[in-house]
């Protein structure tokens, strides 16, 4: 085996908590059965040049049409993604609000132009009290904690 076989590459991605009125905004693939894919925040990789705050705002935007801006960064974390993808992703999570405060319970979105290319993955978007937000997969949820501490604070 060659190196390149064996170690995995290394991948910077954003995970994003939108909070409003106490509940987290997460999505279901519409196109695949919730046991494989399970439910989701908007995430994705940060494209070169991009701050990680910059990417967390845009991949709202693109995954689910929401503008949004973001209230503090809540650290960050390696996700090990083998074996889907032979990559580790240094994963950093965001806390932010939507712009908008009129905002529907639910809707239909989707990825318009995926990385690799193929066709856009279609999803429903819909909020989800704090407390259950543990459903998460993939390890989304990692950083669900630092929601509960107070901004600009932390634990001492």
């Amino acid at each position: 085996m060659t190196t390149a076989e064996t170690e995995p590459a290394t991948v910077a991605k954003v995970v994003a908590y939108v909070m409003h009125e106490g509940r987290l905004l997460v999505f279901t693939h519409d196109d695949f059965p919730q046991a494989e894919l399970g439910v989701q925040v908007p995430a994705g990789t940060i494209e070169p040049g991009e701050a990680p705050a910059e990417a967390a705002v845009r991949e709202v935007a693109e995954e689910t049409g929401l503008r949004a801006r973001v209230v503090r960064p809540l650290g960050s974390g390696l996700y090990d993604f083998r074996p889907t993808k032979p990559e580790i992703h240094e994963r950093h999570f965001f806390h932010l609000e939507p712009e908008d405060r009129s905002l529907p319970e639910r809707w239909s979105a989707g990825e318009p132009h995926p990385r690799g290319g193929g066709t856009s993955p279609a999803w429903t978007c819909f909020w989800i009290p704090l407390e259950r937000a543990h459903v998460l997969s993939a390890g989304f949820g990692a950083r669900l904690g630092g929601l509960c501490e107070p901004a600009g604070g932390g634990r001492a």
